[in-house]
């Protein structure tokens, strides 16, 4: 009989389900992923982002910069009493670290993309048969779990 996992360890479950939402909703879009290293790199302004994001909607910005300030990654500041208001967006302690994650990111893409494409391409015989070996079949990943 499965027993419940205590309050505690219930919370560091919900815990591990929001950051793993929040990864995937930043680093799985590349419009959010790129709006992060804009505003890393000193672009606040809304029409500065959009016009460094060819390609880019308001509408999907301004759900992407809503998205950031979900998470807490970034802070938005409007300054001016009436228009034309002047709104900005910048990372918080917490999105600087977040971009760092991004840094990471980018470094691990650099060393996948700098390996040795000979020994990708490697042909999958065994050395002295020239009868290739065959592919595994039937692993968890093709069954769906």
């Amino acid at each position: 009989m499965p027993t419940n996992p205590s309050p505690q360890a219930q919370r560091g479950l919900a815990r591990e389900r929001d950051v793993a939402a929040m990864v995937e909703g930043v680093v799985g879009c590349k419009w959010s992923v790129r709006i992060l290293r804009l505003i890393a790199d000193g672009t606040a302004r809304p029409s500065a982002i959009q016009r460094a994001c060819p390609g880019l909607s308001a509408k999907v910005m301004n759900e992407r910069l809503a998205k950031l300030l979900h998470f807490g990654i970034a802070r938005r500041t409007v300054e001016g009493q009436r228009p034309p208001l002047r709104v900005t967006y910048a990372l918080t302690p917490f999105g600087r670290s977040f971009a760092g994650v991004l840094d990471e990111i980018r470094r691990l893409q650099a060393l996948v993309d700098a390996r040795d494409p000979s020994a990708e391409s490697a042909p999958s015989s065994t050395p002295g048969s020239s009868k290739p070996r065959a592919r595994a079949r039937g692993t968890a990943l093709e069954k769906g779990g």
